[in-house]
């Protein structure tokens, strides 16, 4: 990992723009789905068991259970921390200075916090794989911005250390697992539409929150759908253990690879953060002369190379083409792709069976945890060469204390990542070393490690699921509740929600796979309504005018299943068609004792009063105040609008920057020219001594400028 200091950066500041999207969409949702008055109050997720104080943090770490001593009940504390996460992500994003560790560890113990007590509106593999890449944020962050530190020593790279590549290796790893399991467990699933090529016939119109580019999408050609199946096992299966080549050029093509995959998913359906997140992971893939941080590197002339570095180029260059044709061979052999020139389509189909596949995975786990391995072996190696390179005792004895930390860290956090990575292969879960399934027990509550595997099978073959729900004041005539962002009104498109996340509307794409009683949280849903409670209603329609019972909440409240499609080309005015199917919850009204029942049987009856708390404290009635000004903003305007805000700060502080440079003191005098820098080989161990000798990465780095 030659050269990261750019990408560092690049993550670092991408991780604080999750951190701030992921808490400012869940503030604006706290109230309806944690409030007193919620579908599911938090207060009820933290009740003292009378234990010692840091035992109960240990068990439940969550910062809410501070929130009483602030005078503030669950979901108020709530609030604070997620506004408080929103406004430091902010300042991490834009400022240098506040890119620390410190900053970093204090956005993971707020979203840690807040997922305590989340409870299934939180239980997203993408919240996890925020802990994770938040976590590991507080390892990549600098103690010191690079500006700070002292001169770096004669040979070594400006302000580089020994370490800071350390930590940025997990990122890459976390990356490999993350999408390798993706794409593993869309095969170990079983499910017809991924083993028959088909799945993406049915993905655009059946996924949680389409946009309308997935109508577009949904009417190509089948061959069409098929191929990019093809292309998605490619990318996530076979291109994975790219991450870890020692070729430069196979490292950018997998870079590229990914993030094509990941702007068409964003372009087709509304994944809140987490394709964003998966974007900011594959920083990790780039190194500072990809993205020009040495300047003058193009414009060099030409020198000539030893014989033995033409050779080393030239075999590089067979080795990245042999790459290129296996991958070509393998997807063309495995997929039987045929060109079919009078129609001018490519077939395919698979040519494996599950057993063979079954058989490759075992055979492969346990050597990509050993690619892994060798990988980190290699890192450390090189990171334990640029310790050699630093001159000074007192500094080198510095260097080789954090050294010696950061190595332990990132051994420890790869042996705790193997366990829920292993869960992809039983047989190699089974024989991976005892001390990391212990290592991973004792943290696992930490959300160090998770285990991943996204899009595992393809629901509604037969048509997208969707539940209606209906008020009616008299139980004859019912009025269809519609939601702000899910599928519900025919002649509605779908709406662009990214990067906000509608929980409550992602439960209900969930709640119609299967009966209701397989979600508790709905019969709570259906007693708020009848209730009128407001804070739910704003789940629902943001402007209450536009709910259809604003004025008097309805006597009764049922819900239909029904089946969803997508309208067929020259329909117009309708986006939508769709077939009743099935009640999905019978009618109830309050004092229902088939809706008492539910309840009971759920636990949903919370006839404990709420904790005392002092609804006057200025704490309080500053977070009352904060929420009165908000809330008339939907959640996406308020996203975007922060996003139209970073960018004029952006701007800004680009325009600024030549005329803080000239006021510098570092800046050149008037007159007084800039030397330029002599151009010497990358291979000379005297002029770059800092990071480790890499054989397989031919490329010339510019010498650095004597002072």
């Amino acid at each position: 990992m030659a050269g990261s200091r750019l990408p560092r950066r690049l993550f670092l500041q991408g991780v604080a723009a999750v951190f701030m999207f992921a808490f400012a969409s869940l503030y604006t949702q706290i109230p309806g789905l944690y409030g007193p008055e919620g579908i599911l109050p938090a207060r009820k997720t933290l009740r003292p068991q009378g234990k010692g104080r840091w035992q109960q943090l240990w068990e439940t770490p969550t910062l809410l259970w501070e929130a009483p001593r602030l005078g503030l009940d669950t979901a108020q504390g709530l609030e604070l921390l997620s506004l408080l996460g929103a406004l430091l992500a902010l300042g991490a994003l834009l400022l240098s200075p506040l890119r620390h560790p410190v900053v970093y560890l204090l956005l993971w113990a707020a979203y840690l916090s807040a997922c305590q007590v989340g409870q299934v509106f939180l239980y997203f593999q993408w919240d996890s794989l925020l802990l994770e890449t938040g976590f590991l944020a507080v390892l990549v962050a600098p103690l010191r911005p690079a500006s700070h530190r002292k001169q770096a020593p004669q040979g070594g790279r400006a302000g580089a250390l020994p370490h800071e590549d350390l930590p940025f290796w997990l990122v890459r790893w976390l990356l490999f697992r993350l999408m390798f399991a993706s794409g593993v467990v869309k095969l170990t699933s079983r499910c017809p539409a991924w083993w028959g090529l088909t799945a993406l016939t049915y993905h655009y119109e059946t996924q949680c929150l389409p946009t309308p580019a997935a109508w577009f999408a949904h009417h190509l050609p089948v061959w069409l759908h098929k191929l990019s199946v093809v292309a998605t096992f490619l990318i996530e299966i076979a291109v994975p253990p790219l991450f870890f080549a020692p070729i430069r050029r196979l490292r950018l093509a997998a870079f590229y690879s990914q993030v094509l995959l990941q702007v068409l998913i964003i372009i087709t359906g509304n994944y809140n953060f987490f394709n964003l997140m998966t974007l900011v992971l594959t920083t990790a893939l780039l190194d500072d002369q990809h993205l020009a941080a040495e300047p003058g590197h193009g414009s060099r002339k030409k020198t000539t190379t030893s014989w033995p570095k033409a050779l080393l180029a030239t075999l590089s260059l067979l080795l990245e083409l042999a790459v290129y044709g296996l991958l070509t061979y393998g997807t063309v052999h495995y997929f039987g792709l045929e060109v079919d020139w009078q129609q001018r389509t490519i077939h395919s189909r698979t040519t494996f069976t599950f057993h063979q596949f079954s058989q490759w995975l075992k055979t492969l786990t346990l050597p990509t945890v050993w690619l892994g391995v060798a990988s980190l072996a290699w890192e450390l190696l090189s990171a334990l060469w640029r310790w050699t390179q630093v001159r000074g005792w007192l500094r080198k004895f510095s260097a080789a204390v954090k050294l010696s930390l950061v190595s332990t860290a990132t051994v420890a956090l790869f042996l705790i990542s193997l366990v829920p990575y292993s869960y992809v292969e039983p047989g190699t879960h089974g024989r991976l070393w005892t001390g990391a399934h212990r290592l991973f027990g004792a943290v696992e509550h930490l959300q160090l490690a998770n285990s991943y595997g996204l899009f595992r099978r393809m629901t509604g073959l037969g048509g997208r699921p969707e539940v209606v729900l209906e008020g009616s004041y008299d139980g004859h005539h019912w009025t269809e509740i519609e939601f702000m962002y899910k599928p519900g009104n025919l002649s509605r498109p779908p709406p662009v929600v990214v990067p906000h996340q509608p929980r409550l509307d992602w439960q209900m794409w969930f709640a119609a796979l299967g009966p209701h009683t397989h979600s508790p949280w709905f019969t709570s849903l259906v007693l708020r309504l009848l209730q009128g409670k407001e804070p739910v209603i704003r789940l629902i329609q943001s402007q209450v005018a536009r709910y259809p019972f604003h004025k008097q909440p309805p006597t009764y409240v049922r819900a239909q299943r029904y089946k969803y499609w997508f309208s067929q080309p020259g329909e117009q005015g309708q986006w939508w068609r769709r077939q009743w199917v099935e009640e999905f919850f019978p009618p109830v009204s309050l004092g229902d004792p088939t809706l008492e029942t539910l309840l009971r049987q759920f636990g949903l009856q919370d006839k404990s009063p709420p904790r005392a708390r002092s609804a006057n404290s200025t704490l309080a009635q500053a977070l009352h105040w904060t929420r009165t000004q908000l809330s008339p903003l939907e959640a996406p305007a308020l996203l975007w609008g922060l996003l139209v805000a970073i960018g004029a700060v952006r701007v800004v502080q680009a325009l600024l920057a030549p005329w803080s440079l000239r006021s510098s003191p570092l800046a050149p005098a008037s007159g007084e020219k800039r030397r330029p820098a002599p151009h010497k080989d990358s291979g000379a161990a005297s002029e770059q001594a800092t990071p480790a000798p890499n054989p397989c990465t031919s490329s010339s780095r510019t010498a650095r400028r004597k002072k």
